[in-house]
């Protein structure tokens, strides 16, 4: 019999729709259920892509002994954390403090009464293995711990409240904004990306990069690590070489075998890192075919009819209809015979080359593709390519468009397909992630000014645009047409930053764009900050009842921070439209998350990409000729602006903040002066 997810919307609250455990979704009925039986609440967190997440669901929430005990002891709460994003920072925070790691599936028990978590972990086993309890000893365990050891359980819920406040906020004292704090930032978040002493799974680390990238216009060491950084990427089995597309990242140090969820965040982020890259003078062919294998992936798996982008796509996927079970990677991974079965003698020895591949493999006995960087794909490579996207998806790629991936295992089973048989993708749109391919899709059009990067990002941004306001509010998500639940802080950052983007690198339609980033951006202005204070609240101060605490976030993850995404957008702003109110709100945020960056450095790069654009803010007003050229190279802490009214004979102007140069009077010395230290 079904429990309370099956009405609801998220593919991943739908997976466990049919579990023996009597799930709530998260609200008041859960909530106040816990409260009238004084019965801790179980809260379990995940993703639709998420590897583990599915592992736990088909073993200790599938078991009818583990169901009947949780049913009779806890309110088990099941929630997506690409839905409420809020939920789990603050979750995450508490486990990382109570176990020093963390990661999904996030499980943690709360005290009905204030929601404070008291124990916690990620995956459970059915039973003892990995160093770990089995689940039913520690939900026993649990339940004992709550009932019968109050002083003990009070003392330590009162240490997990107040580091939760000293991390989700930590209210340092401030410091200077200044050139020394920005190059101490610089430093220790190079120290952390060119670290290659330790043997741990890989991420893109964008955020981190980015600033990187910034300080490598000046700095050779940083040029050359955000040079090996993307190389890294592009030749890497992080890479998906014959389908385009990034996995979220590998589990070993040598950028070889993913962990092969595809996340539409990561892609896009990749995608304006890599664009930025090559307009830096970095033109590895490998950069620019990474960046057109994002496009064409999203664009046949990832978009919607209706023009905007899905969420993510499973890491594991059947090999055969009748399987019970997907497996991990089995979409993407090629045996050493299938291999030699498919391609011809010259095809395989023209891969194996440029490739890594062995009879062995490098994953599970199979291969997982990985280029070696000193060799490039000819002709007869691309062929081999060419011949694996057909055994892959059972049509070539200058034939195949649009393909509508399956939206849960029935479908991936019961479908025919003409290829193998690709992973569940999850069709929410997520506003925020949306925003953040919007902005590498603009950034990769502005650099290589191919139309079809600017299309697949005007038709996102329109149905935000047109679909997301119902009520009159920016909302988070949308579900086949329908808008729902209340935006929060990184919906509305990255949302204002796509626009922003897009305005730059589309200077035809920059008053459009920069007049819709001013509408949300006073939205955004009202609903997220308390009066007097000028940081961003992750929820509206109508949004955030049932919250332990209302976080204001600062740290960069995957994603770069709402508050860091936020002074920067309002720092374009001001660049923008020279109205101060832009730069006193930004000034104010950076002061007063001055003290973490001090001590937290490589927490908040965002940040200090912030701090970068305050202390050398750049603005050239240039003709449209010149804008071209110049919007195809990498300018940080610099906006471009199409002036009409330059004096005679001069191609643009380059202010530095309120000192303006001499005007320049051909293209070489305008680049001149925007380069200069």
């Amino acid at each position: 019999m079904p429990n309370r997810l099956l009405h609801c919307k998220s593919l991943y609250l739908q997976k466990h729709a049919h579990n023996p455990v009597n799930w709530y979704p998260w609200g008041e009925e859960a909530l106040n259920r816990a409260k009238q039986e004084d019965k801790p609440i179980f809260l379990s967190i995940g993703y639709s892509s998420c590897h583990w997440c599915t592992v736990m669901e088909k073993e200790a929430f599938s078991d009818p002994t583990i169901a009947s005990y949780l049913n009779q002891h806890f309110i088990p709460i099941k929630v997506d954390r690409e839905e409420r994003p809020d939920l789990d920072s603050i979750y995450m925070t508490a486990l990382q403090l109570m176990t020093g790691q963390g990661g999904w599936p996030l499980n943690v028990f709360l005290t009905p009464d204030d929601l404070v978590p008291f124990y916690g972990g990620t995956y459970f086993p059915i039973e003892p293995r990995y160093g770990l309890p089995g689940f039913l000893q520690i939900l026993q365990a649990v339940h004992h711990y709550y009932h019968n050891q109050k002083n003990k359980l009070n003392a330590f819920k009162k240490q997990i409240v107040n580091g939760l406040l000293t991390n989700l906020y930590i209210p340092s004292p401030e410091t200077p904004l200044t050139q020394d704090l920005l190059n101490e930032g610089v430093a220790k978040n190079h120290k952390l990306i060119d670290r290659n002493d330790y043997g741990g799974p890989r991420f893109p680390m964008i955020p981190h990069v980015n600033l990187i990238l910034e300080a490598a216009v000046q700095d050779r060491q940083c040029l050359a690590t955000v040079i090996r950084r993307g190389l890294d990427l592009v030749n890497g089995g992080i890479y998906d070489h014959v389908g385009g597309g990034f996995h979220r990242y590998t589990v070993d140090s040598t950028w070889t075998v993913p962990h092969f969820e595809k996340m539409l965040y990561d892609n896009g982020l990749n995608l304006e890192f890599l664009a930025n890259l090559w307009a830096m003078g970095v033109q590895n062919p490998q950069i620019k075919r990474a960046c057109q294998g994002i496009l064409h992936w999203l664009k046949r798996e990832m978009t919607a009819p209706e023009g905007y982008f899905y969420a993510s796509q499973d890491a594991d996927s059947f090999s055969h209809p009748d399987d019970d079970e997907p497996e991990e990677g089995s979409f993407y991974v090629w045996s050493y015979d299938e291999l030699n079965q498919v391609l011809s003698d010259e095809e395989l020895a023209a891969l194996s080359r440029v490739f890594i591949i062995s009879k062995n493999g490098n994953f599970e006995g199979k291969n997982v593709l990985q280029k070696n960087e000193n060799e490039e794909i000819d002709e007869l490579v691309e062929a081999a390519l060419d011949r694996l996207f057909f055994v892959r998806y059972g049509t070539s790629r200058k034939d195949l468009g649009r393909i509508l991936c399956p939206h849960s295992n029935e479908e991936a089973k019961n479908r025919s397909w003409l290829g193998r048989i690709p992973p569940v993708t999850d069709p929410k749109m997520i506003v925020s992630w949306n925003g953040i391919m919007i902005s590498g899709l603009a950034r990769a059009y502005g650099v290589f000014q191919d139309e079809e990067y600017l299309q697949a990002a005007e038709k996102a941004v329109s149905f935000i645009l047109e679909n997301q306001w119902p009520s009159g509010r920016l909302h988070r998500l949308n579900y086949q047409g329908e808008a729902t639940l209340l935006a929060q802080s990184e919906d509305y950052s990255f949302l204002i930053k796509a626009l922003l983007d897009l305005a730059q690198n589309c200077p035809q339609k920059a008053g459009f764009y920069l007049e819709k980033a001013i509408e949300i951006q006073l939205e955004f202005d009202h609903y997220f900050t308390a009066p007097g204070e000028e940081i961003y609240n992750n929820n509206a101060y109508d949004d955030c009842k049932n919250l332990m605490v209302v976080e204001k976030g600062y740290t960069d993850n995957a994603t770069p921070s709402p508050n860091g995404i936020a002074a920067l957008n309002l720092l374009r702003l001001y660049m923008l439209t020279e109205m101060p109110k832009y730069l006193e709100r930004a000034e104010k945020i950076l002061h007063k998350f001055s003290g973490v960056m001090k001590q937290y450095s490589t927490s908040c790069p965002t940040l200090f990409s912030a701090l970068n654009w305050y202390l050398k803010p750049t603005t050239v007003k240039t003709t449209p000729e010149a804008y071209n050229e110049l919007i195809r190279q990498y300018y940080p802490a610099t906006v471009l602006i199409v002036d009409s009214q330059l004096p005679p004979n001069t191609v643009g102007i380059v202010c530095r903040g309120r000192q303006c140069l001499p005007p320049a009077t051909d293209i070489s010395q305008l680049k001149a002066q925007i380069n200069a230290p």
